[in-house]
């Protein structure tokens, strides 16, 4: 088993050109120019940084395990799974060699890459049943953590010391390792659960690595500050939008292949749905939360029709689930242009939804035609673009309730949007936000209709 080095990157670099302020100042807005104001934007030089490393980090932790996965069972699609962890690789060096440059860039490339093929090794010994290979490649994960390590506390001046990153860095490794290990038991359940983990810490991880950097080069990042109540808000949307569309390309797979992993997979997006719905329902009460789950369950069906009718060959099937999704579109769009009052116009969320739902139906039309380089290629959009509704949204949401995010320390009455529940009822209507990512919900509820198929 080798991992190959394929071309299916997307430079990080695109999912920043969306002017992430710019759905809010569509409304007539003037950009804050106030030092205060400045803080509380959510695209300030400090937040882009903030953004590109916690999409970056994710992504490694999604892909790692789907390619960890896809090696133990000798999928078809090995190699192009492996091959979009190994790019996105490349844009995590590059972002490394913008801070660093062109020498750090590379000697953090050769250290980070190492450990991705002694996971390699883990998982080939795996297979073979060879336990004292198993042991080689953990021993091997132990020694570049010391090496890791020793880089960011090296590269931070001390910003990060070396025995935190370790800490991390052992949880980082014991994640993906137990993720791997309950799959191969078949305990898909614990698989699943760690994966999703495994991806929260990570953007964790990038919070700390933003403001080591932040602190140890203020002038590049303007003086800013990417630990705000606004990035914060901007970040967690981040990580849930892409987190979402990377678990729900998986779970089409999974559907596609009649895997048996399917029910657990589908269970981790409808996690995602149930902590959405809690959060309504920890703001506005039970009713209110019911009711998004409904409306949130009512567009999904189409999605779910396209999948079925691809699988039994159907194409005027297919055309008409497409069609549903055009009409669907245009609700969702109008929905939240009211619901942010223009900040987030409906002619642009068209365009972005049209692209998402394009981006995963590509990904999954790839993937059961076996072309599996286009299908990670889209993967990997579909990942990068959730980005933008995250910029946009949070953007409009900074700029519609300006006086909950002025201060330095995160809003103690904010709802919790990861894995650990939710906060007191607050006073921002954080029903838009949770509307939003509906946005990139179209497959939450995928395992419901196949089973009803």
């Amino acid at each position: 088993m080798k991992l190959n080095k394929c071309l299916l990157a997307l430079p990080l670099s695109l999912a920043l050109l969306v002017p992430t302020a710019a759905l809010a100042d569509s409304h007539g807005h003037a950009t804050p120019a106030s030092e205060t104001a400045m803080e509380s934007s959510t695209a300030t030089p400090a937040a882009e940084l903030r953004i590109a490393l916690d999409t970056t980090l994710t992504e490694h932790a999604f892909l790692a395990v789907e390619a960890m996965r896809k090696g133990v069972d000798g999928a078809e699609d090995f190699e192009q799974a492996s091959g979009a962890l190994l790019a996105n690789a490349d844009d995590l060096s590059a972002a490394v060699g913008s801070v660093y440059g062109e020498e750090g860039a590379a000697q953090f490339d050769e250290i980070w890459k190492s450990h991705i093929g002694y996971f390699v090794d883990y998982v080939t010994a795996t297979a073979e049943d060879n336990q004292e290979g198993k042991e080689q490649a953990l021993a091997a994960l132990e020694e570049y953590k010391v090496e890791q390590s020793t880089f960011f506390d090296t590269a931070t001046g001390g910003l990060l010391p070396a025995a935190a990153v370790q800490e991390g860095l052992d949880m980082h490794v014991d994640q993906l390792i137990s993720a791997f290990d309950a799959y191969v038991a078949g305990d898909y359940e614990t698989a699943y659960s760690l994966e999703r983990e495994s991806i929260h810490h990570m953007s964790m991880f990038a919070e700390s690595l933003s403001i080591a950097i932040t602190t140890q080069f203020p002038e590049k990042f303007d003086n800013t500050n990417p630990d705000t109540p606004a990035a914060d808000l901007r970040a967690q949307l981040n990580m849930t939008f892409t987190e979402h569309a990377g678990l729900a390309a998986m779970a089409m797979q999974d559907g596609a292949d009649g895997a048996e992993s399917f029910e657990q997979a589908s269970a981790a997006l409808i996690a995602n749905a149930d902590d959405l719905s809690a959060a309504v329902g920890s703001v506005y009460g039970e009713e209110a939360g019911a009711q998004f789950e409904e409306i949130w369950k009512s567009h999904i069906g189409y999605f779910v029709d396209y999948v079925v009718a691809t699988g039994e060959g159907d194409t005027a099937a297919q055309d008409q689930a497409k069609a549903d999704l055009d009409g669907y579109i245009v609700e969702q769009a109008a929905l939240l242009d009211a619901a942010t009052e223009g900040r987030v116009p409906a002619d642009a969320l068209e365009e972005g939804l049209t692209a998402h739902v394009d981006q995963l139906l590509m990904a999954f039309d790839s993937y059961v035609a076996g072309d599996y380089e286009t299908a990670y290629s889209s993967i990997r959009e579909a990942y990068a673009h959730m980005t933008m509704p995250a910029a946009g949204l949070s953007a409009a949401i900074v700029d519609q309730f300006p006086e909950e995010f002025g201060a330095t320390e995160m809003p103690s009455e904010m709802p919790a949007t990861g894995m650990g529940g939710t906060a007191d009822t607050g006073t921002i209507p954080y029903l838009w936000i949770l509307a939003g990512l509906m946005l990139a919900g179209l497959t939450t509820t995928l395992a419901v209709r196949f089973r009803k198929q």
